[in-house]
């Protein structure tokens, strides 16, 4: 096996260890800090049951957002379709770490060669609307604008595989089940395949320490995941008991 093989293993390894206990720590974080006050947007459920029902439409469709505005709506609608076609692109790769292949994963190939067709239509509008909104472009940051260009380059670099410069899946299945059974193999030899996967590394270590980290934290955000039973329980803040 090659130098460059061994380091991209390497790199693999530490990549997938600092994503996992990232993302573990923040769980944990946001676990720990407290809510001082029952800010429960209403009307809003009074027991967990109704706490769950009510999560469910706003992960599945961004039920808050969908009600908004017109400014809303379109940023609904380049934001939806985004994290689906994203979801599904990520579901298709899958057949990369099987052998032999779940029948499931395979039913969802088509469908993911057209999520990756709307997947830079829908990150277009994310990107036109931050630039044209004054106030977003105002508050928007470095790390905004980083986390989009290296979206971007994941995408356009995943298209130019499928289309343009295909890579041997072959080679590329080998190494990736190769790092899954801590069985290193040979890194393919295809230069924007390297390219494609160090940009994918880039993004497992960005993700625990950005605003990315919104996929778990709509889970537990206080206007959205309590009970809204103020009258029934007094809520107590840590410090306070």
């Amino acid at each position: 096996m090659s130098g460059l093989s061994n380091v991209f293993n390497l790199l693999a390894y530490l990549a997938a260890a600092v994503f996992t206990l990232g993302f573990l720590n923040k769980v944990i974080v946001y676990f720990k800090t407290p809510s001082p006050l029952k800010i429960a947007t209403t009307p809003a459920p009074k027991s967990a049951f109704g706490v769950v029902i009510r999560l469910i439409p706003e992960i599945l469709f961004f039920r808050s957002l969908l009600k908004g505005g017109a400014a809303e709506k379109i940023l609904w609608v380049g934001g939806w379709f985004f994290h689906v076609s994203f979801l599904l692109i990520v579901l298709r790769h899958l057949r990369l770490f099987f052998y032999p292949v779940p029948g499931w994963v395979m039913s969802l190939q088509d469908i993911g060669i057209w999520a990756g067709l709307i997947f830079p239509i829908a990150l277009l509008i994310l990107i036109i609307r931050r630039f044209t909104n004054d106030r977003l472009a105002t508050i928007s940051l470095f790390q905004d604008y980083f986390v989009l260009i290296l979206i971007i380059a994941i995408g356009l670099t995943g298209l130019l595989l499928k289309y343009f410069v295909r890579t041997n899946l072959v080679d590329v299945k080998a190494f990736i089940l190769g790092l899954i059974s801590l069985s290193p193999a040979q890194l393919p030899d295809s230069p924007l395949f390297v390219i494609h996967f160090s940009l994918v590394l880039i993004l497992l270590v960005y993700f625990p320490f950005s605003k990315l980290m919104h996929a778990w934290g709509v889970l537990i955000s206080p206007a959205r995941a309590q009970v809204d039973n103020p009258r029934e329980a007094r809520h107590v803040a840590p410090w306070a008991q």
